[in-house]
């Protein structure tokens, strides 16, 4: 027999309990019985149509039935009756987001089916009960242990609040001893609405309007430059049509005939549907849980697996049927469309704006890489084509001058002429040439320019993504910061303090934005941090120093032997930067846990706070961490030598190492180079794309485990929560961000040692941002979307890189290079203003027979009898007055290169603020165009609203000309006995019902 079923699933009312039982089970008082003919999603769909208060007649076979709004289907659905694995198994409700937890039973056997054969269905009612329980045949479940069953009781209350909340619920049976259990979720039209409008949604209006054409010159220079970049542009829809925008406006229940709803089911979009539902779940208390507030309190405390949004779909399906993740990953995460634009509309669309924005960012930043790159070898390739005619270098390199240097070490090491390090000199010249100055300030300011483009970009998108004039969103407090106010209030509070936090839990967030935890409860964590993050850096700089160590004693051993003493130098190098960058990969893995573990110590109250909190830490360990080794030979290396007869030593007999003849840049490159490639190829290859397919394999194994313990019927035919559960959580873009800011730095910082850093820095960033994509779009699950106006505290540490970079880039040249000494000789001491005999000029005598007893040379081969050797260095010769004190020409260096830092410093730092006044942040066209949507909305809207008048006016006007007509026509007929009558109200956009 069949009864009516008032509002089943399909209808977007809210339901009210009712309670069905089946066959052999008589209803309890107030309850009806009810049964719903089968197959079960089919046949319910049909059966039940929108809006529709009834279903069809039809047999009812036992094989399903509804219990307090339940539904649960004992066989599978076949594959041909589902529509879509977006939905639920009515084929009718778009699953928005899916919770997914582990759940484990003692003493039972596995049933006789698979999660994917029995289905729940709730929808705004109470919890149903297993409908095996009972029947014979049956296997009783033994009893959960104490947390299991405390767990369960938590996700009853948990999902029974989101229920309440209004949200539709379809889960899976418990039907086996263990497994995972899925969750899903979906949001009617009103929850929709009403979260919309609180949240003050963002959507369009029935209004669209052209945007204004720019200038003449500007409008057919764009079209020129449209017709060039046609083919590396996506095939996406959303750069068809890019000059009609529509206008926007919060949605209001109140006003929804501003907006243009032509399907409910497709209004909001797929992200902006699981923003809303994920809002719900942040808020939706659970008292069982102390009262803990939002979902991520509660996978925390691991009720909770997982919650995620689903993807639309496979990414590399067969067929022609296309979704936006399809069309993503055809069109973007592919390396072979790498020559292509993003198209950041659709990634916005898919993702939200804060991943929108970053690969924005990344977009923009590697598209600025290619002047500076061009530019970097250009100053590459002028220090190739000068290389002979360097007069400095061909000093050094001719064997007629003689140059007898002093010996490198105490002992085994002998004399040597300056003309064995002719290569090295020639090779410093091809980075150490006046047009890397040339080169510093051009960086300087491309790293202004950049930021500034960034900001004229990020007010542009927010133009056409409607960010302008968003309010930033009231934060729930972390789980932690719970707990920890929590135990503060057990501890120092009577026991009616307590009942009353347990007893505010929806009002706790009502509460004033005062921080429950003082000073004093945070300042040992602040301590903490303090001496810990004091600790990290002393470790670096001693590993540091223990690489100089390494250095000096294999210098000294390698020098013993006669095969190895000519390659000293360059193996000696090579082994310590490697040294360096296996170090520097090693302690980022470590710096970025020790960062997070401070951070979680702090305990800050919001997701915001502990996420900046987080960067700021993590920026500063690996930024010391990346840079110290280079820092040490920038500008530290050769500066505490001392002087032959008056050697620095760092224990007895190592001495500290010296700069190489042609000076420190030409090392201080390679570091630069070896560090910035190696970790960029390593992190790349390894931890970005080796580590996740690694994590994706250990998953699909321990599927597949599971599955063959399941059942082989259900995985063969996974869902689409399924697949998403068997991907990697999304954790963030910080790692992303952080990889980026570094290389930045590397680009920036030291660019003058290495001109052709941005074009290593372009290559790598060609296949990073495939790399991302492809990583977001299929290996990581869907992420929530996030609605935030700009990249947030990444831009202040871009900008204080950039300033920062202009000090360290005046100090490399002024200190590290040979710039500003090659300037000083050749104005003050050249006698024809060339740089002919520089090199001699910058050599000092020493006289070998006051070296220290016990550091000569043993067993000398040099040719000729020594009796000065020379050292680098502006000291007086052994024959002056005061012997081997500083010169003349060292303290008119010394000034020249200060004067040089604060010349060029304040030079840059006014070219840059010149740029900066320049370039308007706000482009004009969008400035206008905003200040053009605001006056046309408040004409839409005054039409809108005197049409709303009009329509609600013309029924009053028709019932006076009726009753009017009515009293001339005393005749008129009555109404028939049909017509509603004052007690129920029929309109053709309603469904009102007299009861």
């Amino acid at each position: 027999m069949d009864f009516d079923i008032p509002l089943l699933p399909g209808s977007p009312r809210r339901l009210s309990p009712r309670t069905v039982v089946r066959g052999g089970q008589g209803p309890k008082h107030g309850q009806q019985c009810l049964q719903v003919p089968g197959p079960p999603a089919q046949r319910l769909q049909s059966s039940v149509p929108q809006g529709s208060g009834q279903a069809s007649g039809g047999g009812s076979p036992p094989n399903s039935s509804v219990i307090n709004n339940y539904l649960e289907a004992s066989e599978p659905v076949s594959l041909e009756a589902r529509v879509s694995r977006m939905h639920f198994h009515d084929n009718q409700r778009k699953v928005d987001y899916v919770l997914a937890y582990h759940y484990r039973k003692r003493g039972a056997h596995p049933g006789h089916g698979s999660p994917g054969h029995s289905l729940a269905i709730v929808s705004n009612g109470e919890t149903g009960k297993d409908p095996q329980a009972g029947a014979p045949g049956d296997i009783e479940l033994g009893p959960l242990d104490a947390l299991e069953e405390e767990r369960k009781e938590q996700r009853e209350e948990f999902e029974h609040n989101l229920m309440e909340a209004g949200l539709e619920l379809e889960k899976d049976l418990e039907s086996k001893s263990q497994g995972s259990v899925f969750v899903r979720i979906h949001a009617p039209w009103q929850v929709l609405a009403r979260e919309a409008e609180f949240l003050k949604i963002k959507v369009p209006t029935k209004k669209m309007y052209e945007i204004k054409s720019q200038g003449s010159i500007a409008k057919t220079f764009n079209k020129i430059l449209h017709k060039l970049s046609a083919p590396l542009k996506p095939r996406v829809p959303e750069h068809s049509n890019s000059r009609m925008k529509n206008l926007s406006y919060p949605f209001s229940r109140e006003k929804m005939y501003l907006y243009n709803i032509q399907d409910k089911d497709t209004f909001f979009d797929n992200a902006t549907r699981s923003r809303i539902v994920h809002e719900i779940l942040k808020r939706t208390t659970c008292s069982r849980a102390n009262n803990t507030m939002g979902i991520n309190s509660l996978i925390a405390n691991n009720v909770y697996e997982a919650a995620y949004p689903l993807h639309d779909g496979e990414y590399d399906s067969p067929g022609d049927d296309m979704n936006d993740r399809k069309l993503l990953y055809q069109e973007w995460a592919r390396y072979g469309v790498f020559y292509k634009f993003q198209p950041i509309d659709l990634i916005r669309k898919y993702f939200g704006e804060k991943i929108g924005l970053y690969f924005a960012w990344l977009g923009l930043y590697t598209s600025f890489l290619i002047p500076s790159s061009v530019i970097g070898i250009i100053v590459f390739l002028y220090g190739c084509a000068t290389i002979e005619e360097d007069i400095p270098s061909k000093e050094m390199c001719d064997q007629q001058n003689a140059f007898t240097m002093c010996p490198l070490c105490d002992k085994s090491c002998d004399y040597w002429n300056l003309s064995s390090a002719c290569g090295t000199a020639r090779a410093s010249h091809l980075f150490d040439n006046p047009a890397t100055v040339f080169f510093s300030i051009f960086m300087a300011l491309w790293a202004t320019m950049f930021l500034e483009n960034w900001k004229r970009l990020q007010m542009r998108l927010g133009y056409f993504w409607d960010l302008t004039g968003i309010e930033e969103e009231e934060e729930h407090s972390r789980p932690e910061y719970e707990t920890k106010v929590r135990e503060k209030m057990l501890k120092e509070s009577n026991k009616s303090v307590v009942q009353k936090l347990g007893t505010s839990g929806t009002e706790a967030e009502d509460e004033d934005d005062e921080d429950k935890l003082t000073w004093k409860d945070r300042f040992p964590g602040y301590l903490m941090n303090f001496a810990s993050i004091l600790f990290m850096i002393a470790l670096t700089f001693s590993i540091v120093f223990g690489v100089i160590v390494y250095r000096i004693t294999t210098a000294a051993a390698l020098s013993l032997n006669k095969a190895t003493r000519s390659n000293v130098r360059v193996t000696v190098t090579a082994t310590a930067v490697i040294i360096n960058l296996v170090v520097i990969l090693i302690l980022d893995e470590i710096y970025g846990a020790v960062a997070k573990w401070l951070t979680k110590i702090e305990v800050p109250k919001t997701e915001q706070t502990f996420e900046e909190r987080l960067i700021l830490k993590a920026f500063l360990l690996k930024f010391v961490n990346a840079y110290s080794p280079i820092f040490y030979v920038a500008f530290f290396k050769g500066r505490f030598v001392g002087r032959p007869g008056s050697y620095v030593y760092v224990f007895d007999g190592y001495r500290m190492e010296e700069c190489a003849p042609g000076g420190c840049l030409m090392e201080l490159c390679i570091q630069l180079s070896i560090i910035m490639l190696g970790k960029q190829l390593i992190q790349n290859n390894i931890f970005e794309i080796g580590v996740p397919k690694l994590k994706k394999l250990f998953r699909k194994l321990k599927d597949e485990t599971e599955s063959e313990e399941a059942g082989s019927a259900h995985s063969k035919h996974p869902e689409q929560w399924d697949l998403d559960y068997s991907l990697e959580p999304y954790t963030g873009l910080t790692p992303e961000y952080m990889e980026m800011i570094i290389q930045f730095g590397f680009v920036t910082l030291f660019v003058a040692s290495f001109p052709l850093a941005p074009v290593f820095a372009l290559l790598n960033n060609v296949i990073e941002v495939r790399l991302d994509a492809k990583k977001f779009v299929t290996e990581l699950r869907r992420p929530d979307a996030v609605r935030t106006k700009d990249i947030g505290i990444w831009f202040d540490i871009l900008s204080g890189i950039g300033k920062f970079s202009v000090i360290i880039n005046a100090f490399v040249i002024a200190v590290t290079s040979d710039f500003i000494p090659r300037l000083v000789y050749q104005y003050s001491y050249s006698h024809n203003g060339t740089l002919h005999g520089f090199v001699n000029h910058t050599l000092s005598f020493f006289n070998v027979s006051q070296l220290k007893e016990g550091t000569q040379p043993e067993n000398s081969q040099f040719e000729q009898e020594v009796q000065f050797c020379r050292f680098k260095d502006y000291r007086e010769p052994p024959w002056a007055p005061n012997p081997y004190e500083f010169s003349k020409q060292y303290w008119a260096v010394l000034s020249a290169r200060l004067a040089f830092v604060i010349i060029f410093q304040n030079l840059v730092m006014f070219l840059s603020v010149l740029v900066d006044w320049m370039i308007p942040d706000i482009p004009t066209d969008i400035s206008d165009q905003i200040k053009r949507e605001k006056s046309l909305f408040v004409d839409f809207f005054l039409k809108e609203e005197h049409e709303k008048l009009r329509l609600t006016e013309e029924p009053a006007r028709r019932s006076q000309s009726t009753g009017r007509h009515s009293r001339r026509s005393p005749a008129a007929s009555p109404a028939p006995s049909g017509r509603s009558q004052p007690g129920s109200s029929v309109s053709s956009g309603s469904q009102h019902t007299s009861v």
